[in-house]
């Protein structure tokens, strides 16, 4: 961001959410933005003016802790700098992508061609020189987010680790599936949705997200009739369809996973 700037403007906040609002997009969950720049006045700029359009934005300033925060959480889209302290954004590009597939834009105070083409080839989704504007910053990502599959859980490779929530356990390895450790018996497809579910948990899964995912598996069950799978899901689970408590429709968007709320 150019440091020629204006001062974010509390008129702002009302024209950046109108400039970048999409109906079932914006509506559901903030979308998170991670900012790795050792540039403290740019983040600090970049972080006020996302904010005000309802972003949820968090900054660190060395490449060691953007890996670990990177991998760590979910993300829908990583800022990077091409040049840090300690490590070099193109190598902290390289360590994300071994890992996650999220969305990131990288920003080079030097806007050469060579650091453009070198950090495309590994794996970044944008390139912007630090000259942009703050609107512009702000279309870049809501079109790479667009791209990436509009507000997705960061991809994290999955893990064959057990996941639990609340009192449902799931077992990606063995598809063994326990609710107050009383096995349930889910179809192929079932399984699929509830693991994908599962590991975005509090995050929300679009229709078209879940179809993409699941229909590359070999599942004959699989038909792509999500909410008949979705409503069998809840039904196993004991979901009351009026009011689920682990699996909640997000009106205009897809489905989350959540923990129920303890009785």
């Amino acid at each position: 961001m150019s440091t020629g700037d204006e001062a974010p403007d509390p008129k702002l906040s009302t024209q950046g959410k109108k400039l970048g609002h999409q109906p079932g997009l914006d509506d559901c969950l903030p979308m998170r933005v991670l900012v790795i720049d050792d540039d403290t006045k740019l983040c600090q700029l970049v972080g006020d003016y996302l904010r005000q359009v309802g972003l949820e934005v968090v900054a660190v300033h060395r490449g060691e802790e953007g890996i670990e925060h990177a991998t760590r959480e979910p993300w829908d889209v990583v800022i990077l700098d091409v040049m840090l302290p300690d490590v070099d954004g193109f190598e902290v590009l390289r360590r994300i992508r071994a890992k996650s597939r999220v969305p990131v834009m990288m920003l080079t105070g030097r806007g050469e061609e060579v650091d453009r083409v070198v950090g495309l080839e590994l794996g970044a989704d944008d390139y912007l020189p630090k000259t942009f504007s703050s609107r512009e910053l702000l279309a870049r990502i809501r079109a790479v987010v667009r791209r990436s599959g509009a507000v997705a859980e960061t991809a994290v490779v999955p893990s064959t680790k057990e996941i639990v929530i609340g009192p449902l356990r799931i077992n990606p390895e063995t598809h063994l599936v326990t609710l107050d450790r009383e096995e349930l018996s889910l179809r192929p497809a079932e399984f699929g949705l509830l693991l994908s579910l599962a590991r975005a948990h509090g995050r929300v899964r679009t229709r078209e997200q879940l179809i993409e995912e699941l229909a590359d598996r070999e599942w004959d069950a699989f038909d792509r009739a999500i909410d008949m799978h979705i409503s069998n899901l809840r039904r196993k689970l004991g979901d009351d369809p009026k009011n689920p408590q682990f699996i909640k429709t997000v009106r205009g968007y897809g489905y989350q996973l959540v923990a129920p709320n303890p009785k």
